[in-house]
């Protein structure tokens, strides 16, 4: 296929050249880092492979230690696995660790799905997404399996769940998802976190030990509470403290051994410097920006080891906290940016090494090796002040010249964003890899208020995972969410509380009458609010439940000692806090808002309004799939559409917010967490894959609409119509909303040139103005992604935005490549 008349993205244009190496896009970064250009070409030939090390030592260390409280447990844990995993350094690292040998690896986590292992790991290995040998299966069976059965936290979770909660959200098969809900609980042990890295820098681990140790001496030793919770919880920090810094001498003493055998000097003064640097970090507060990095990532992987973590770990405020380091090394002359700009580099590989493994049979809810290592740049100080710094810059150019979709970038934007700071925001987002999504102070900081945070802790949050957020030291909610099907709500509005899924039909609903009687469409929307409470219910309580679970089955001493609530109220994470905030980050995630949107606004015109269809029509062209019912289905399409500022579907869409957030806040969990997010990662594929057809014209088995978005190619009037009807569509009934995330697909000739980059930078603004929570960009032809389809050998290095993450196109299902083709295309602004 040519391509020659069309305007190309940087990213399409390389990849047309035939550059099938990953490289550095530019010849200065190639000539100027030839270390990142090498790993980087090392990096693209690994395919991710299973390592069960860190499973195996866990798994050996609680056999010892059943008679302890579980946070001693867990810290003995860490130190076993501390103490005797693998150290390695690979050819040309400055930055090292791991956490399950080099190249691209994922770990498992027994404690929490420990059962699903025996098949699931079979499974991984015939799909070919993970390597793992048949002898490390053998071992997982006959050595980690037979442990954990009857122990894990996920069976103790689903004996909590009453018979009729538990079906709804698995049905038949306790690892996967019904289709009316899809659950994450035990998938992971936190929904997502941001650490205190500048703790972490400041302080060092010996300075953290020093805190806890002075506690236990302080602890009144009449006290018995002291000796059943608060002392066992200090021992812990103190061991992984300990542990941690025992880690990094490991890795200390390798690079001395490796440097006495080096012959090349050059290599052999880097690995001097690498066992200086690990000896001193992260035990000591940082010095250097080299000592800062790798402090930082050996907190990282400290975090991985200790417990799974839906978004993984997020980087944080990047350049706020290494800034300092960078600032001093350049002054006195000890870095540039070429080498500074190395050293990130090398942090972002460590990262990409890490590959999250989903112990779950949903497929499809994770496609592409899903990734959330947001990394935040910009935003405002905690005094209200502009953030951006010269590293904040640097960063906008490493992302631009990385190739790979290591790690998430991510920008807050706010009103007074620096103009020269958003030009350069912009000129990365028309590379076309989805890269940075951007998150909103003018909508974000206001929420973090209305839900108690103070103005400065307010000021200062973080991005985690897709397009949550958390404040560090305040946020204290771990508990991993969900996803509810709102479409399969309307069908059951509709039928009476019987729902068709994967063709078998079942009352799985409340009655709320036969829709054929309803006389108005209130009614409709009546029956359509009470499905949704019911659904609520149920998940409330499966939320409870993991709440009751976590508390009885998880700890976490790493990351509790770096928490100030923690360490004041001497309480490990996953325990009750009385302390902290937990509003920054929701739980129940609902699937197919423009679906259901645009559904019931073409209810509402066809049937009640215009008359031009009856109900029982309507019924019997969804039950067809619309077999001999295309005229029908036309009407359908054609109907008022959600995402064109067009107040007939607006209104509705404000409707069926309020309707979301009142259903919320009529129940709470016992840490009394009441709010909803618009996050699908991939699930909005799987769930409509197993739904029937809905009355906006969509098929049965195509996706729903993905996040906040309206559903795919009906957003026809430009994307600040989009933005509009999202604004219109925010109820504001109550302020327990957050995380509404938005895709926005334009085309590479929208914003050529220098025209095109400033209607970007106005498209961003208005996003702004109108304190929308986030949005994304996908800037790509679609020409080149149906290409894609049929030549993938050709696009092995296309990377897309996918949800609140980037992935290789070519790694992603049939289903969702064509829902990410589908998307509309805006040809204009």
């Amino acid at each position: 296929m040519e391509f020659a008349e069309k305007v190309l993205t940087p990213q399409e244009q390389r990849i047309l050249r035939g550059r099938e190496i990953v490289e550095l896009t530019t010849e200065e970064g190639r000539n100027k880092r030839k270390r990142v250009n090498k790993l980087l070409a090392k990096f693209a030939s690994w395919r991710p492979r299973v390592s069960i090390e860190r499973a195996l030592l866990f798994t050996e260390s609680f056999k010892e230690t059943e008679s302890l409280p579980m946070v001693l447990r867990w810290a003995k844990a860490m130190e076993h696995i501390l103490n005797n995993i693998e150290v390695v350094i690979g050819e040309d690292e400055l930055i090292v660790g791991t956490c399950g040998g080099l190249g691209r690896h994922s770990i498992l986590y027994p404690e929490l799905r420990g059962c699903w292992l025996e098949e699931g790991l079979q499974r991984l290995k015939e799909q070919g997404s993970y390597i793992i040998s048949d002898e490390d299966i053998k071992i997982v069976k006959e050595k980690i399996v037979p442990y954990w059965k009857g122990k894990t936290a996920h069976e103790t979770y689903i004996n909590l769940l009453p018979e009729e909660t538990r079906y709804l959200i698995y049905g038949d098969d306790i690892y996967s998802a019904s289709g009316l809900m899809q659950d994450n609980a035990n998938i992971n042990a936190t929904l997502n976190w941001a650490p205190d890295y500048k703790k972490v820098l400041e302080k060092g681990f010996l300075g953290i030990k020093q805190e806890a140790e002075e506690k236990l001496r302080s602890l009144d030793v009449v006290d018995l509470d002291n000796h059943i919770s608060k002392a066992p919880f200090l021992k812990a920090v103190i061991i992984v403290c300990d542990a941690m810094i025992a880690f990094a001498k490991r890795y200390a003493k390798l690079a001395r051994e490796m440097a006495l055998k080096e012959k090349d000097e050059k290599r052999k003064k880097e690995l001097e410097t690498i066992a200086e640097v690990c000896e001193w970090v992260p035990a000591h507060p940082a010095r250097t920006f080299h000592e800062a990095i790798q402090s930082q990532w050996f907190t990282q992987v400290g975090f991985r080891l200790e417990q799974p973590t839906t978004g993984v770990i997020s980087n944080g405020r990047i350049d706020q906290y290494l800034y300092p380091y960078y600032k001093k090394d350049l002054e006195e002359g000890r870095i540039d940016e070429d080498s500074a700009l190395e050293l990130l580099e090398c942090l972002w590989l460590k990262i990409a090494e890490f590959v999250p493994l989903n112990a779950t049979n949903a497929k499809s809810f994770w496609e592409g090796y899903a990734h959330f290592e947001q990394t935040v740049i910009g935003g405002q100080t905690r005094d209200g002040s502009d953030a951006t710094n010269e590293l904040s810059y640097l960063i906008l150019k490493s992302k631009k010249e990385f190739p790979l979709h290591y790690p998430d970038l991510s920008v807050r934007i706010h009103s007074r964003t620096p103009e020269p700071f958003l030009r350069e925001v912009c000129e990365l987002i028309r590379e076309g890899t989805g890269f940075p999504k951007l998150l909103n102070d003018e909508e974000i900081i206001p929420h973090l208020l209305a839900q108690g945070a103070s103005l400065e802790d307010a000021r200062d949050y973080t991005g985690c995972a897709c397009t949550e957020i958390r404040m560090v030291n305040t946020s204290t909610y771990m508990v991993v969410g969900g996803n509810i099907n709102l479409p399969a709500a309307l069908e059951m509005a509709l039928n009476d509380g019987v729902l068709k899924l994967r063709g078998k039909k079942q009352k799985l609903g409340v009655s709320t009458g036969d829709s054929r009687n309803f006389a108005t469409f209130d009614e409709v929307m009546n029956a359509f609010r009470l499905q949704v409470e019911y659904l609520v219910k149920h998940f409330y309580i499966r939320q409870t439940a993991l709440e009751i679970t976590n508390s009885m089955k998880l700890a976490a001493p790493l990351m509790s000692s770096l928490h100030d609530v923690c360490m004041n109220e001497l309480t490990d994470i996953h325990q009750p806090l009385k302390g902290g905030v937990s509003a920054d980050t929701g739980n129940i995630n609902f699937n197919g808002f423009g679906t259901v949107v645009e559904s019931l606004a073409a209810i509402k015109k066809l049937v009640y309004d215009d008359r031009k269809i009856t109900m029982n029509e309507l019924l019997e062209a969804l039950e067809s799939n619309f077999e001999g019912k295309e005229a029908l289905r036309q009407m359908l399409l054609n109907a008022p559409k959600y995402g064109n500022n067009d107040p007939y579907a607006d209104n509705i869409a404000r409707e069926v917010d309020a309707i979301l957030l009142t259903a919320a806040r009529k129940f709470k969990t016992p840490n009394g967490h009441q709010y909803i997010k618009f996050v699908p990662v991939t699930s909005h594929v799987g769930l409509g894959a197993v739904l029937g057809a809905t009355p906006n014209g969509r098929k049965a088995g195509e996706p729903l609409s993905e996040g906040i978005s309206p559903t795919q190619g009906v957003d026809t009037k430009g994307p600040i119509a989009t933005l509009l009807s999202i604004d219109k569509a925010k109820s504001r009934k109550y302020s327990n909303s957050l995380s509404r995330l938005l895709n926005i697909k334009l085309s590479p000739q929208v914003v050529a040139g220098e025209k095109g980059l400033r209607d970007l930078m106005t498209l961003v603004r208005t996003f702004c103005d109108l304190k929308l929570w986030h949005i994304q960009f996908n800037i790509l032809n679609s020409d080149i992604l149906r290409d894609a389809q049929k030549h993938p050998e050709k696009y092995r290095n296309l990377i897309v935005r996918v949800a609140g993450y980037s992935a290789y196109f070519v790694d992603l299902s049939p289903e969702l490549q064509n829902e990410i083709i589908n998307r509309t295309e805006h040809q204009f602004m």
